[in-house]
């Protein structure tokens, strides 16, 4: 302010100024002497005359020139600019107890900074609007106070309201603006070329053949189990929706497995470049959608684009799902895809592989005849109704790049039959089965919309109501099973199976650590127990925490025994599982149990290759010797109970 750099020149000088005229040649150091004041230089009044200072103040009354409103409010403006009451009392020739009592009074010291500067900003405003002959430089003050009038004012009202908007009315105006919201599910241009370059450089020799193979309108391949097909197509059908904008379909057996795509799909685009995909279904920023759908696909009939069909060689009702998914991608711009390892040559899906579908209703001259050998339809073939189909074994997995296999170890394992049917994708002819597809399919259900009081991700799945648990033990080169069974809440009910656990490589204290954590998670009612061989130590290890585990002892007769309980409830419709991969596996196990005779021919019994070096169908005699627990006339104590009356 040019009255308090006035004080400050006048003191650092130390020299009287005469001529206060002179101080406008100085108004470009104010600002560089404002900061004296505050490090203690006092003005000395002796130096200056009464009229001097008076120009400088912002007020035009002189002391002793009228009125003490005028004295008050000069005085006031000068304690506020840090003069002592004893020096103010001097210059406006009052008494100091006058003074005094006006500070008190008026309480000048409890007077906010915004109050003094609009005190003093409406005198000088007063004064420059009262001036006869005003300049130019006063009409641009007089713009300048009005402004600052103005933001006091704002000031003002904020400490009522507490808004910001109050202070700065460019925030209304900016949040008045409709605001853009970030785009989901979106690649940018680098991005996009980062998730191609990351496709493209991923992929083994087969997945190559694929991929030059993705523009065929319709795509068969029947492959051998783990060799990343479910894993490439959700990344190629990624890549088709971010480069043409179509809608991709995710068809499977259950919504568990469905959702398997959705995670590939979601770890691919932040692994790729950094993308965090959401939503179900997944839209991108593009228009694309990608749906995932189990047996719910029988009601998604609106939906249109590119499908993808896995394990469709275990679907249930194929027909019907197959019907609608095709109307689904009944355009020509969309494309098919069916994926699977093979199940039983009288599935549905047996027919469109065979070509026997397309030679349906066709006079015999137009009927085909394929050629399905793995030599012919191993680099893939189109054939005469416009399939173009491939098998990929897990030989020609290995050949195509993929070391991810241990050829002797899986021979090891699995029984010469199952490893064909497994991993070099030989159709089951479960024609001499005890457990037929057919039969099987009847126990397969999409669990996440059948099973509404199962939550797999909770700490207890299946809350405290009581389980039964089936163990079958390891032997040499196989590996142990166990499975958890929801028993029937009333008689003649539907048994669930609710989790498949596989240990390997475990010795039986470990296996039987391995129960006990079961138990943990389970509210277990009974364990059964194969006593066989390296069985029998892990019963003894699991009756110290579970005495009321039952041994089974294996003959002819026990074996019998739990394969005609078995029978009688997958017969009639009683067992129910997940149509996902656990689904399967407990398919594959069951279809693999025939018939056969002892080694005298004097009796029959039940197999399935079950050797020291074989033993995949483990799975399903675990789940017999949970199943064993309901007695024939099927009455537990979890689904009866009795009342006496005196």
């Amino acid at each position: 302010m040019r009255w308090f750099a006035v004080a400050a020149i006048v003191s650092l000088s130390r020299e009287p100024i005469n001529d206060f005229r002179l101080c406008g040649g100085l108004a470009h150091a104010e600002v560089q002497l404002s900061v004296c004041f505050f490090t203690g230089w006092r003005p000395k009044l002796g130096a200056m005359t009464s009229e001097a200072i008076a120009k400088a103040l912002p007020f035009s009354v002189l002391p002793g020139d009228g009125l003490a409103a005028d004295k008050r409010r000069a005085a006031r403006h000068l304690y506020w600019q840090g003069w002592k009451v004893t020096t103010i009392a001097a210059y406006i020739e009052e008494p100091r107890s006058t003074v005094q009592g006006w500070k008190d009074a008026e309480e000048w010291d409890k007077a906010q900074p915004v109050d003094r500067v609009e005190a003093v900003i409406e005198t000088r405003m007063a004064q420059l609007v009262m001036k006869d002959n005003k300049t130019g430089g006063d009409f641009k003050e007089i713009d300048l106070l009005g402004r600052q009038i103005e933001r006091l004012a704002r000031v003002h009202k904020y400490e009522k309201t507490g808004k910001e908007s109050d202070l700065n009315p460019a925030i209304n105006r900016r949040n008045d603006k409709p605001k853009k919201q970030p785009e989901r599910n979106h690649f940018d241009d680098n991005e996009h070329q980062q998730l191609l370059d990351c496709f493209a450089g991923s992929l083994f020799g087969y997945q190559k053949t694929w991929r030059a193979m993705h523009d065929q309108r319709t795509r068969f391949i029947l492959k051998s189990r783990q060799i990343g097909a479910t894993w490439y197509f959700a990344r190629e059908a990624l890549a088709d929706a971010l480069e043409t904008g179509r809608n991709q379909i995710f068809l499977s057996a259950s919504k568990a497995q469905a959702h398997i795509f959705k995670q590939y799909i979601i770890a691919f685009a932040k692994e790729a470049c950094g993308v965090e995909l959401s939503g179900d279904p997944i839209v991108l920023s593009n228009g694309a959608t990608l749906y995932f759908l189990g047996t719910n696909a029988l009601t998604a009939q609106g939906y249109h684009g590119n499908f993808y069909f896995d394990e469709c060689f275990w679907t249930r009702k194929f027909d019907e799902l197959n019907k609608v998914a095709s109307g689904m991608a009944m355009h020509k711009h969309w494309r098919k895809t069916y994926f699977s390892t093979p199940s039983s040559i009288q599935h549905p899906a047996y027919a469109l592989w065979s070509g026997d579908r397309y030679n349906r209703k066709r006079a015999k001259a137009d009927r085909i005849k394929l050629d399905l050998s793995h030599t012919h339809l191993a680099g893939g073939f189109t054939g005469e109704d416009k399939i173009w189909r491939q098998i990929v074994t897990i030989l020609d997995a290995m050949h195509g790049g993929c070391n991810l296999f241990d050829i002797e170890e899986l021979r090891h394992e699995y029984s010469p039959e199952e490893f064909a049917n497994l991993l070099m994708c030989g159709f089951m002819d479960d024609t001499f089965s005890i457990f037929p597809l057919t039969e099987l399919q009847a126990c397969m259900v999409d669990s996440w919309e059948a099973w509404a009081d199962v939550h797999q991700l909770a700490m207890r799945p299946f809350g405290y109501r009581p389980v039964w648990v089936g163990y079958d033990p390891s032997r040499s080169g196989d590996s142990a099973r166990l499975v958890v069974l929801a028993p029937p809440a009333v008689p003649g009910g539907k048994f669930r199976v609710l989790e498949t656990v596989q240990f390997r490589g475990l010795d039986y204290e470990a296996q039987a650590d391995a129960i006990k954590k079961i138990t943990e998670r389970y509210n277990v009612a009974h364990i059964g127990i194969d006593t066989t061989g390296m069985g029998r130590g892990v019963y003894e290890m699991v009756s110290k925490f579970f005495p009321a585990a039952k041994a089974i002892n294996y003959s002819v007769e026990v074996k019998t025994m739990l394969v005609l309980k078995a029978k009688n409830i997958i017969s009639k419709g009683r067992l129910e599982f997940d149509n996902g991969a656990t689904g399967i596996d407990l398919a594959q196990a069951f279809m693999s149990i025939k018939r056969t005779l002892t080694a005298s021919g004097s009796q029959a019994t039940y197999t399935a290759g079950r050797t020291e070096q074989t033993g995949h169908a483990d799975l399903a005699w675990a789940c017999m010797h949970a199943l064993d627990n309901e007695p024939l006339e099927g009455m537990t104590s979890t689904n009866q109970s009795s009342m006496e009356i005196f």
